[in-house]
């Protein structure tokens, strides 16, 4: 996959670069980060310099990770990061991600992050056939969920045990975005967006999956 860049009416989502390790490890210090999310804790300016120049373009190369900087269109400043995990089940029957991110202690309580995430999703269903997207948070992550209901996903509960983390198993909380749960059918600035089909979820073209919804 080449990375691509998406834009919203505040923001401008990009692939990492070098250049970024200085921002990505100051927002880093923020000790809710690395409380709620997977990076190294503490984390070094090394941490910052193998994300953005290994980790972020490996990831695009070999399909496994599309990480995008969260950065305002006015200045430039970098906001957080937004990335699509998981992405061996894009390729399998059920055509499904996860969607993650943080964002940076003063840049929140703006609604970057839901622009960001809605801006990402529309890509995903559109340019990449994903499904179903799937949100997961530690439980007690509040931040994370308020985001996520902000975006359109729908709770769907609690799974136990799901996460180790230092030794010790941790619920999680998980929901779903479809197609049909976002306001439009457009693609994102910068994609060729497509229209939905009749008959899928929300549709993100002819080939879609059928959905058969439960209603007993």
């Amino acid at each position: 996959m080449e990375p691509v860049t998406l834009t919203t009416e505040r923001l401008v989502l990009r692939p990492f670069a070098p250049s970024d390790a200085p921002a990505v490890h100051a927002a880093c210090q923020d000790p809710d980060i690395p409380r709620w999310t997977p990076v190294p804790s503490p984390y070094s300016f090394q941490d910052a310099e193998i994300f953005v120049g290994t980790r972020c373009p490996e990831s695009w190369r070999q399909d496994t990770e599309y990480s995008f900087a969260v950065c305002s269109r006015q200045d430039g400043a970098l906001i957080g990061a937004m990335s699509l995990v998981r992405l061996a089940q894009l390729r399998a029957p059920g055509h499904q991600a996860e969607l993650g991110y943080w964002t940076a202690k003063e840049r929140r309580g703006r609604g970057y992050t839901a622009e960001a995430a809605r801006t990402v999703a529309r890509w995903a269903f559109h340019d990449l056939g994903v499904e179903r997207l799937e949100w997961l948070a530690e439980a007690g992550n509040e931040g994370s969920r308020a985001v996520a209901r902000k975006v359109g996903f729908h709770m769907e509960g609690t799974l136990r045990a799901k996460l180790v983390r230092t030794g010790t198993r941790r619920d999680m909380w998980i929901g779903s975005l479809l197609p049909s749960d976002l306001p439009d059918s457009t693609g994102p600035s910068g994609t060729a967006g497509t229209t939905g089909a009749p008959g899928v979820p929300g549709g993100t073209g002819s080939g879609a999956t059928p959905y058969l919804p439960y209603t007993g």
